[in-house]
């Protein structure tokens, strides 16, 4: 009996001293851990705290993100906006939404597809090397990697895009040269800068043809006007050299009626000569400011523009194209832009 006893004893104190054996506890500077029986516990010192045991942890950050997993159903994970990752296990699969109404959502050896809240959805094949996009409106763009970018709108026009190709600008692109009065008045401070296009060369090119109808109008008048006065000075002179008084006036009303007569024939011959520059001048600026440049800035509306609202904005139609007006230190000047 005494064997007996002697030997529970010491039993009993292999089995207590193992006990303790089993927790464990450890302190830093950086935080904390302990556990025991199959589950643990731990703390930052800034704030963030993570337990687990029995096949599943849970932990948060201080700044509001917080993870979970459950062994055998998959990881959850949200950040502070609300942004939330899910992946079940054996699935293949992880999904991300946000509170915007966006989603993604990536499949192992598949491809990863991603929609926002306005219906545009995106999709990326895993190894094809290209991304395609698209909108409720018809419109798709496609990315391939390498290549280039090919996009189609809700007509069937498509446009395409080689990576690394260079693309010279179109020739209406180059501006020509105008005075320097000219490019800095219209294109230096003007809301929408874009300097003048061609057409507003044209209008401008009108503007000089018409003014200089009406000079070479006015010079002809004044020349023969100056000529036919001095011709009738100069005759009555030489009857009044004769020395007659007749002679004299006879000279004086010669001249008189002469420079009466060419006055009014230059009068007629410049209002003649002016009537048919300017229209000509007007004519050969309008047919050539009838084209308008898509991107060019002019300070006039040409006839017949309606004002429609469009998506809240002010715009100007006119015929078949499109101005958008803006306010600069010129005034406003009106640009030409895609169909709204």
């Amino acid at each position: 009996m005494h064997n007996i006893a002697i030997g529970l004893v010491g039993l009993l104190i292999v089995v207590l001293s193992c006990g303790p054996a089993l927790a464990w506890s450890h302190a830093g500077r950086y935080g904390s851990a302990s556990g025991g029986g199959g589950s643990w516990d731990a703390s930052g010192y800034r704030g963030g705290s993570a337990s687990g045991g029995g096949g599943s942890w849970s932990g948060s950050s201080a700044y509001g993100g917080s993870a979970s997993h459950q062994r055998g159903e998959g990881t959850t994970a949200t950040n502070r906006y609300g942004d939330t990752a899910t992946h079940a296990t054996g699935s293949g699969q992880t999904t991300m939404t946000n509170p915007y109404g966006g989603t993604a959502t990536h499949t192992q050896g598949v491809g990863t597809t991603a929609s926002n809240q306005y219906g545009d959805a995106a999709y990326h094949a895993t190894g094809s090397g290209s991304t395609t996009v698209g909108n409720p409106y018809g419109q798709s763009a496609t990315h391939y990697y390498g290549q280039g970018t090919s996009v189609t709108n809700a007509y069937g026009e498509t446009a395409y895009h080689a990576s690394g190709a260079y693309y010279p600008p179109h020739p209406a692109a180059y501006y020509p040269y105008h005075p320097p009065t000219t490019v800095n008045y219209y294109g230096s401070s003007c809301g929408n800068c874009g300097g003048w296009s061609n057409a507003g060369a044209a209008a401008a090119g009108a503007m000089v043809g018409m003014a200089a109808g009406a000079a070479i109008a006015s010079a002809n008048t004044a020349a023969a006007t100056s000529s036919a006065y001095s011709a009738g000075v100069v005759a009555g002179s030489t009857s009044t050299a004769a020395a007659t008084s007749g002679a004299y006036s006879a000279g004086v009303a010669a001249g008189s009626a002469g420079t009466t007569a060419a006055y009014n024939a230059g009068v007629a011959a410049g209002t003649t000569s002016g009537t048919t520059a300017y229209p000509a001048g007007a004519a050969a600026g309008s047919s050539i400011a009838t084209t308008y440049m898509m991107g060019g800035i002019y300070p006039l509306l040409p006839e017949g523009c309606i004002s429609p609202k469009m998506q809240g904005g002010t715009y100007y139609l006119c015929g078949n194209t499109w101005f958008q007006p803006s306010v600069g230190a010129n005034g406003v000047s009106y640009r030409v832009v895609p169909t709204p």
